[in-house]
């Protein structure tokens, strides 16, 4: 038994099983989150509730929880209460409603239940009632019209792609060009000169680029104007929503869809979650801009801290005269390891972006302010301020490495 100890073998078991076991809780935690993240993208069946006020509503179960200090039921029961997704709420005010499981009369799952993923205002949800092109009836609510909405709805988003298109492309350039100018003008204004042929070409200028983009919000009027046509959903409690089909994202019969349908939307969720733009104030939407961000967020802080940190590592250990300075640095760069980033999120703010950005501010850019330029949040303060945080870890790392070689390959390298 001795033996048994002494060889160490039951500290190599402790230590293996320690490392299966967080190994294990890393796996359950992101397990978790994707079942419970991942759920979110799947279809959810529409009920329509009918209350014992004689109201009702129609939406998707979101969450069931018991209710919290109330008295039980007759049957000993602890009762719940249901959080519907209602949606419409450019008519309903909110997405979201709580309702007493108690009060609920009746539960069914319409067929002709529609829901309608828009691109403003959130989900509606209602049946399909007639679809119109030009205000005349082209065909009416079920089937027949679901499949005219889906026949004309490649059309519309590429409507909607040109809508974007000339916002994003000639709008905005007349609308940048014109900020270009304006500052030109101001800092004419600061240097005194207000008034000469540079003032009188810039304001020419102006007038050109005022009459582009006048030419351009023109054609974006006529492009709304054009639209493939509109849909009339009936809502729950008697109301009716005209809905232009530019507007709709994606239209479902989620009651009426298999599970391959049901695992083809959620792929195509997925895939609008990675690689869309936001809508509706980032609530909706995708996250591909800060997928691209952080990636290169990422990519500025190796080019900053790579090196840095290789080379102060090198200094070091292969090159720094070992005394109680280095040992000093030494310390000082381990404990820099183990702040918390609050700390370095913190200090990047006050020093990059107040201090530095703002000083560039007033130096280069004085006709912009009190708008700031560099003197806000960017990706370049971000990118420096993650690198602050992650030279340390690399120059320990790094130290480390270096310190495992052994001391016959470093000097047979060092021969060579």
């Amino acid at each position: 038994m001795k033996r048994f100890w002494k060889d160490g073998d039951p500290w190599i078991w402790l230590t293996g099983g320690a490392l299966a076991a967080c190994l294990l809780f890393v796996a359950g935690l992101v397990f978790l989150i994707a079942a419970s993240g991942m759920g979110f993208f799947w279809p959810q069946e529409i009920l329509r509730v009918k209350l014992a006020d004689g109201s009702s509503l129609m939406g998707s179960v979101v969450q069931v929880e018991v209710i919290p200090h109330a008295p039980r039921t007759g049957d000993g029961q602890a009762p719940r209460r249901l959080q519907i997704k209602q949606g419409n709420r450019d008519l309903y005010g909110s997405d979201f409603v709580w309702v007493d499981e108690l009060k609920i009369v009746s539960r069914e799952t319409p067929a002709d239940a529609v829901l309608v993923e828009r691109r403003e205002w959130g989900n509606l949800y209602g049946t399909l009632r007639e679809v119109r092109v030009d205000g005349r009836p082209v065909a009416p609510g079920g089937e027949k019209g679901l499949e005219a909405v889906l026949a004309r709805l490649p059309e519309a988003r590429e409507h909607a792609r040109r809508i974007q298109a000339l916002e994003k492309g000639e709008i905005g350039d007349a609308n940048r060009a014109q900020e270009k100018v304006r500052l030109q003008l101001r800092a004419l204004e600061l240097q005194g000169v207000t008034a000469g042929p540079a003032v009188d070409r810039l304001q020419a200028e102006t007038q050109r680029l005022q009459k582009d983009y006048a030419a351009a919000a023109s054609k974006l009027s006529e492009l709304r104007k054009q639209r493939s046509g509109t849909v009339l959903f009936g809502i729950e409690g008697g109301k009716e929503k005209e809905l232009a089909i530019e507007d709709v994202v994606r239209i479902l019969e989620p009651n009426r869809m298999g599970v391959f349908a049901k695992a083809g939307c959620y792929l195509s969720r997925i895939w609008e979650f990675l690689a869309d733009d936001p809508r509706e104030s980032n609530t909706e939407g995708g996250v591909f801009p800060a997928i691209f961000g952080t990636v290169m967020m990422v990519l500025l802080m190796s080019l900053f801290v790579t090196p840095l940190g290789i080379l102060a590592a090198l200094y070091l250990r292969e090159y720094a005269k070992q005394g109680t300075f280095v040992s000093l640095v030494r310390i000082a760069v381990n404990n820099l390891a183990g702040v918390p980033s609050i700390v370095f999120g913190v200090f990047g703010m006050g020093f990059f972006v107040y201090r530095i950005g703002g000083s560039i501010d007033r130096l280069f850019f004085p006709e912009s302010l009190p708008t700031p330029t560099f003197g806000t949040g960017g990706i370049l303060w971000a990118s420096l301020t993650l690198a602050l945080m992650t030279v340390p870890v690399v120059i320990v790392a790094t130290e480390e490495g270096l310190a495992a070689i052994p001391k016959n390959l470093r000097e047979g390298s060092l021969a060579l």
